[in-house]
């Protein structure tokens, strides 16, 4: 199982997302993975690292569909790739209603019909293929030319079962959130190793994003989380999962205790066929330090 560095971009300077990629690679991490949110642009951010910060892969988790169409994204990830000699993974989803509708004022009906339309016109542009295509969600016409740059793995935020058949079929693998090894072993890893078996593609990746944080105070790491991003429980696709799980809320996801505790918590995501593990190092300073010497070494 490879091992990756997750990060929110929230708050942070340029210089400090650019730090913990560097970070990351001083590590022997193997990757270094950047959330879209309402903050900085992920993949300009991973233009700038991947001139400045070698040895260490890259990724998005996730750059939301719908305000972005294929053309442009295909650009962006494939100045991304030509930046940094090809080491992006994408990573891309529909995102929430709440966020679509309530945030960009797009429309967010019919999500997975979207995303097979999004998904079929954004790989083969990738690709340096020219696409026409003009379906129910998605209309695109044109190529997209950045020279010497290699197609992007693509991964597909995807939870639930439809979405996970689309991941198996039309991506590389999904990335998941909120998600425990045992969900992943018996949920998500079967569902979408099905779906690429039946579509005659590869083994697909599984790439989970947790937050992790060895402490001695793991409750208190707990409760932290619950107030800061609690609001997610009410997400209907983290809802489900976490229903799924019988937990009531994201922070039951949090890795936090020991080092011991930690490291069997990640090697249960190895053993539930994780194929990369993303930590959101949590706590202070030292806290943070710890987690990401403990992650790097399991």
């Amino acid at each position: 199982m490879r091992r990756g560095l997750y990060i929110s971009g929230i708050g942070l300077s340029l210089d400090a997302m650019i730090g913990q990629v560097r970070e990351a690679a001083d590590a022997g991490l193997d990757s270094a993975f950047l959330s879209q949110l309402t903050s900085w642009d992920a993949l300009a951010v991973l233009a700038i690292a991947a001139r400045e910060v070698p040895g260490v892969d890259l990724g998005t988790a996730v750059v939301q569909t719908y305000p972005r169409h294929p053309l442009a994204l295909a650009g962006q990830a494939l100045t991304v790739q030509a930046a940094g000699g090809d080491r992006l993974t994408l990573g891309v989803g529909p995102s929430h209603r709440q966020i679509i509708e309530g945030q960009f004022g797009y429309s967010y009906d019919r999500p997975v019909r979207h995303i097979r339309e999004y998904l079929s016109v954004l790989r083969p542009l990738l690709r340096g293929e020219a696409v026409d295509h003009h379906g129910e969600t998605v209309s695109a016409s044109g190529r997209v030319d950045v020279p010497g740059a290699k197609a992007p793995s693509v991964l597909l935020s995807a939870l639930g079962p439809v979405m996970l058949r689309v991941a198996g079929e039309l991506a590389d693998g999904t990335v998941t959130v909120w998600t425990g090894p045992e969900a992943i072993a018996d949920h998500v890893r079967p569902a979408i190793t099905r779906a690429a078996e039946e579509a005659g593609r590869p083994a697909p990746r599984v790439v989970a994003a947790v937050m992790a944080s060895v402490t001695a105070d793991p409750e208190g790491i707990r409760r932290g989380v619950a107030e800061r991003v609690g609001f997610a429980a009410q997400l209907p696709s983290y809802r489900a999962m976490l229903d799924r799980q019988g937990k009531s809320g994201v922070h039951e996801t949090v890795l936090a205790g020991d080092e011991e505790s930690v490291a069997r918590a990640v090697r249960r995501y190895a053993d539930a066929g994780t194929t990369e593990l993303l930590v959101n190092p949590l706590g202070d300073e030292r806290e943070r330090a710890r987690t990401v010497e403990l992650f790097a070494s399991v």
